[in-house]
């Protein structure tokens, strides 16, 4: 029963085309069920983006379930064996855009809260969803903005879930407990274009820029933590020259970011690539860009209710891993102490095919529910 709900769910999610940052009615679809379970809905519009923020209850704690109902483009849609959009099962297995990431998250989300309510009508706390349509674009319109709001408004988050594909091997091996901090930088390295048979009278920047890079590669940023391994610093994107072999060039432009734990600041990760760059005497400027901060929940109440949720369903005992990119749970986690990430495997998302198997769709919705009858007692 339990798994022909959340999957009859899921594929109406996966139905709706919704390729960022258009929401396509999924979140109308979701308000449709919340409201009828007692959850106030709220949409939150801003610019091309679609957001809700639904809760039912007024006392503390306060849980939430967070996710993103948008989708990435489908890529060549003749290279799927079934079309993206149609959700398809074979071989065991839903296919469809959205498939893993993250619609079957939602849709068993929703499910494990119509479970949970019809059992404990009168259950402690308050449980709420943050839904938002721009996790996979720019993060500018989505969960950043409805933070912003309700930390505007004096509402604060004790628990967060958030539903990302984070299981590896098998569904509930590997829960997300942290994300890196993400800080690029466009470093331009000002020369002196010449004929290359004239040396003297011209400055290369690869040349003069060189030991000071291999500086940087070489650097120790930090030794990371019980959570993170060190800080990297990589170069993604190197240019210059004119295209002719004769020619000096007269800049370089080098692309590179830092993946970056709690044991370091992105103040200091720009104070001490200056420092090396100054050392070396030669004009540059950099254009930083901060993508995300680091987060990390360490073991608590909420890690330790997901893992003991996840062993009762499966008898799998949980990794807890701060690997992969960023989230948005770098937002929620600036109003909520709190913050964990967890769904089906991931090896799927994004590409051609993306699919989940049918068998981890039931003991999903069983694993959020059994979180939040730990969380929230009647």
């Amino acid at each position: 029963m339990t798994a022909s709900k959340t999957l009859a769910l899921t594929e109406k999610l996966i139905a709706l085309s919704s390729v960022t940052p258009d929401d396509k009615g999924c979140q109308q679809h979701l308000i449709d069920l919340l409201t009828p379970l007692g959850f106030v809905c709220e949409t939150i519009q801003s610019n091309d983006v679609t957001n809700l923020w639904a809760r039912r209850g007024t006392a503390s704690p306060v849980f939430v379930f967070a996710g993103h109902t948008d989708v990435v483009p489908t890529g060549p849609a003749e290279q799927w064996a079934s079309a993206p959009f149609i959700p398809t099962q074979r071989d065991g297995k839903l296919y469809g855009r959205g498939a893993a990431d993250m619609k079957t998250s939602i849709a068993a989300m929703v499910v494990a809260c119509e479970e949970f309510i019809a059992a404990r009508p009168d259950h402690s706390g308050s449980i709420a969803f943050l839904i938002t349509s721009d996790e996979e674009g720019p993060a500018t319109d989505g969960t950043v903005v409805v933070c912003e709001q309700l930390k505007a408004r004096g509402v604060t988050i004790d628990y967060c879930l958030v539903g990302e594909p984070t299981s590896s091997a098998q569904l509930g091996d590997m829960i997300k407990n942290g994300r890196r901090g993400s800080l690029s930088g466009r470093l331009a390295v000002k020369g002196i274009q010449g004929h290359i048979a004239y040396p003297q009278l011209a400055k290369n920047p690869i040349h003069v820029a060189a030991q000071a890079l291999a500086d940087l590669v070489a650097e120790r940023w930090d030794e990371g933590n019980e959570y993170y391994l060190p800080t990297s610093w990589q170069m993604s994107n190197i240019h210059a020259g004119t295209g002719a072999n004769n020619v000096i060039p007269g800049a370089m432009v080098i692309d590179f970011n830092f993946r970056f734990s709690t044991a370091s600041t992105a103040e200091r990760l720009q104070q001490r690539v200056h420092a090396i760059l100054d050392k070396h005497d030669f004009q540059y400027h950099i254009d930083w860009t901060l993508s995300g901060l680091p987060f990390l929940t360490p073991r608590g109440t909420l890690s330790d209710a997901l893992s003991n949720a996840i062993f009762e369903e499966t008898g799998v005992s949980t990794e807890l891993s701060t690997t992969g990119g960023t989230s948005d749970g770098r937002f929620i986690a600036q109003i909520c102490p709190q913050v964990i990430e967890f769904g089906p495997p991931n090896a799927s998302i994004h590409k051609i095919d993306e699919h989940i198997e049918l068998r981890h769709i039931d003991p999903l919705t069983n694993i959020y529910r059994r979180t939040l009858e730990h969380l929230l007692p009647a």
